[in-house]
């Protein structure tokens, strides 16, 4: 096939750009990341050989990849009010459609991908895509490094078109439980998955830094001679095995020369168009360079991955890539595999056979360690590699293999000068199939005896972090005590173990986290566990005992994390206690409860609560005493969904019922979304967590939200006397009658139901509460309830 046999909706790349500055530069201008990738965009024009203001007039879509430094954690220099116009208007493009793609290591080239089907299919003829990062340029001023002290102020209004912003993205590659445990940070998420494989190989500590040294150096010597490389400097193999100042240890097992750099002045582009576009535009056949093949998959979170060490959607990702292609990996005459750390590259390499010193090379760039990478960009630089090469080998066929999150996506791209029409790939139809095979089960709060499965010592923090199973085989992420120094000795190999993998520890949950020691002896001495009361004080939460009846009072109208500790103690310590029999629960002030305290929400920080959810009540599994809510005021968000864990409400007739997290931007997370519209009915409940509508006492009588309604102040009142009258019932039979409907949950026919044996009928059936009130009908007397 010809260029002139090839439809003219075909897509193909016609230019692509890199721009690039060092602190150290002769040079250096502290560019904006806007500017950067302005200037790669240019190149990207230039290097298409076309008129560079008739291109950039032409273009119709356009799609920037997103920086760090554009995640909204705050800027320190600045940052435009529109980042992917900022880079349009800088170079004269007026697109139709713009788009400002998530969080990923993987964006450039399944962007590539995503604005090729475009093309093909018509709805766009001229497409740019674009990154830059300056994160060294954001450091060298924030920590006052410049002599001059002229810090550069990279904010600006930009007149903004339309754009299909994605978002962050993060809750693609983050979990909140990664978060709380501290595993957010690359080197430490990558560690885990580095051990893993080591495990696996069942290779020596030592002989596997010598391995990914082996692995790294030839990319340091490509390095060298880039002139874009943040550190152009080779490094033998002995240099990146050894540990030095400048070779400091970052996670376990990596040392700073096996790690992705993340301190660079980089920004790469490049131009798509449609072969009609393309010859419309006088763009030379030279230049054309066509995606052959293509493929874009998702891994599972990292708990639900059925082994640490692989990775079968990356492995798919690229296996399909190259037969959408018509190729085999042997094919390939260059190539740049992901390599932000060792087992990116492995996770291929180890697929298709590829040695570390293979001929044709594993990277154009110089690799991730050497070249540089923050950010999402990275891979347009390899884009850009790839593509210089195929041109100047005509008919040589070049893959990018771009990594999003920890191998949480990954994208390939095939490149030819060879004519070849657009083919779509199955990219969905492989997603289906992995995500159909079995995962991993996972828990949150951990307890009691498990199995060390990953590991890694972040030292910058010093924090040693594992996946673990516990004796159910399920998963969770745990951090190791601090002081127990034998355990932390097993991570580090300092007590001449050499793998971790599969040591045997005792976990608790110590909140906010899962915590392991090396023994249930150490994790009692450095984690005791509290022993629940209801007399010690309390700061938030005040008790008060009246016969059977257990009162708590939330002293505050917002629950901050430390509110939540202490009435967990407090229910949990009214459960055991055999001589209570009911709880009311009500605020001390105007308002019964607005929520949780929002200043202690924010980016991966809205688990407070402990393990028994909030105000220790909305996760609860044992709550098999009648808990009653008594309502003032406003019950609100998380304030609702306590009430809807309650068994009965009072509300006076002041109180007003929301569930609106939604209005700033939470969802109701702790029940609520579970049990109000079984309470209130579908339609009404879809308005209050999706229009925040709020209810009266009237309207929550009406509903059945609460059991009744009375006048202002009288609300603890009523609640006592509901509380009576559940005291004079048998104590034994009203803790059973909570506790059978959760038995027969299961059974959507009430008569199935009603057949099934149940624990709590035959408690009720031997109980000596129904001798006692049997008796008492037949003596005519009041019975005197013992409660078992």
């Amino acid at each position: 096939m010809t260029s002139d046999d090839l439809d003219p909706s075909t897509p193909v790349l016609v230019g692509v750009g890199e721009a690039s500055e060092r602190i150290d530069d002769p040079g250096y201008a502290a560019r904006s990341e806007a500017q950067m990738a302005a200037d790669a965009l240019r190149s990207a024009f230039e290097d298409s050989g076309a008129d560079v203001a008739h291109l950039a007039a032409a273009v119709d879509t356009a799609a920037m990849t997103r920086s760090f430094e554009a995640m909204g954690f705050g800027t320190p220099l600045g940052a435009p009010t529109n980042y992917p116009w900022a880079v349009l208007r800088r170079v004269g493009a007026e697109p139709s459609h713009v788009v400002y793609d998530a969080l990923g290591g993987q964006t450039p080239q399944s962007l590539i991908t995503e604005m090729c089907g475009r093309i093909a299919s018509g709805v766009s003829e001229v497409a740019v895509v674009f990154g830059a990062d300056v994160t060294s340029t954001t450091r060298h001023f924030s920590r006052g490094d410049s002599a001059s002290g002229d810090v550069p102020d990279f904010s600006e209004t930009v007149d903004a078109g339309p754009v299909d912003d994605r978002g962050r993205g993060t809750h693609l590659v983050n979990t909140r439980e990664n978060v709380l445990h501290g595993l957010t940070n690359a080197p430490a998420q990558y560690g885990m998955l580095e051990n893993a494989r080591r495990h696996r190989l069942g290779v020596d500590r030592t002989a596997y830094l010598r391995q990914m040294a082996e692995l790294f150096a030839p990319m340091s010597v490509v390095a060298e001679h880039n002139p874009h490389s943040a550190a152009p400097t080779a490094r033998t193999v002995e240099e990146i095995a050894t540990r030095t100042d400048r070779n400091r240890p970052v996670a376990e097992p990596y040392l700073r020369f096996l790690v992705a750099r993340d301190q660079i002045n980089q920004g790469a582009a490049c131009v798509l168009t449609s072969v009609g576009a393309a010859r419309r535009l006088g763009i030379d056949p030279s230049r054309w360079v066509f995606l052959h093949g293509h493929a874009d998959l998702r891994e599972r979170p990292l708990l639900e991955r059925p082994d640490l060490s692989r990775s079968p959607a990356t492995v798919g990702a690229v296996r399909h890539a190259l037969d959408v292609a018509g190729v085999t990996m042997d094919d390939i005459a260059v190539m740049d595999l992901y390599s932000c750390f060792p087992v990116a590259v492995w996770t291929v390499a180890d697929a298709f056979d590829l040695a570390a010193d293979d001929p044709r090379g594993l990277t154009v760039t110089g690799g991730l360690p050497y070249f540089g990478g923050a950010g999402s960009n990275y891979a347009m630089h390899a884009v850009a590699g790839v593509v210089r090469r195929v041109r100047d080998e005509p008919g040589a066929r070049g893959l990018v293999g771009a990594n999003g999150g920890q191998l949480s996506k990954y994208s390939v791209g095939v490149y030819s000068t060879t004519p070849a029409p657009w083919v779509p790939d199955d990219s969905p139809d492989i997603q289906d199939a992995l995500d159909a095979a079995p995962g991993s089960s996972s828990v949150r709060y951990a307890h009691g005896p498990a199995t060390i499965e990953a590991w890694t010592v972040h030292h910058a923090t010093g924090a040693g972090i594992c996946v673990c199973r516990d004796l159910q085989g399920r998963r969770f992420i745990a951090h190791v005590c601090d002081g127990d120094t034998a355990l932390m000795g097993r991570l580090l190999g300092d007590d001449g173990i050499d793998d971790p993998i599969g040591t045997t520890v005792f976990a608790r949950h110590v909140h906010p986290t899962n915590r392991i020691a090396v023994s249930r002896a150490v994790m009692d001495r450095l984690h005791p566990e509290r022993v629940p009361s209801l007399t010690r004080s309390f700061d938030h939460v005040r008790v008060r005992r009246s016969g059977h009846v257990c009162e708590i009072g939330l002293r505050g109208p917002v629950l901050p994390a430390a509110a939540h500790a202490e009435l967990d103690e407090v229910v949990t310590a009214f459960l055991a206690d055999r001589d209570l029999w009911v709880a009311i629960l009500h605020g001390d002030g105007p308002d019964f409860c607005r929520g949780l305290d929002r200043s202690e929400i924010g980016w991966g920080n809205t688990a407070v609560t402990p393990p028994n959810g909030v105000a220790g009540l909305t996760a609860r599994t044992d709550l098999d005493k009648p808990v009653i809510a008594a309502v003032a005021g406003a019950a609100h968000d998380a304030g609702l969904e306590v009430v809807l864990a309650c068994h009965l409400a009072v509300a006076s007739r002041d109180a007003t019922f929301a569930l609106d997290q939604v209005s700033t931007g939470l969802v109701a997370q702790d029940g609520g979304l579970v049990r109000l519209p079984p309470v209130v009915g579908e339609r009404v409940a879809a308005e209050m967590t999706l229009a925040s509508r709020v209810l009266d006492a009237d309207e929550a009588l009406r509903l059945g939200l609460v059991n009744r309604v009375v006048e202002p102040g009288d609300h603890l009142a009523a609640a006592r006397e509901v509380a009576e009258s559940v005291v004079a019932n048998a104590p034994f039979a009203v803790r059973q009658s909570l506790r059978l409907p959760a038995e027969v949950a299961g059974d959507a026919d009430p008569a199935v139901a009603v057949r099934r044996a149940t624990n709590a009928v035959d408690a009720m059936t031997f109980s000596q509460d129904l001798l006692v009130g049997t008796a008492a009908v037949s003596d005519g007397e009041k019975p005197v309830w013992t409660n078992t």
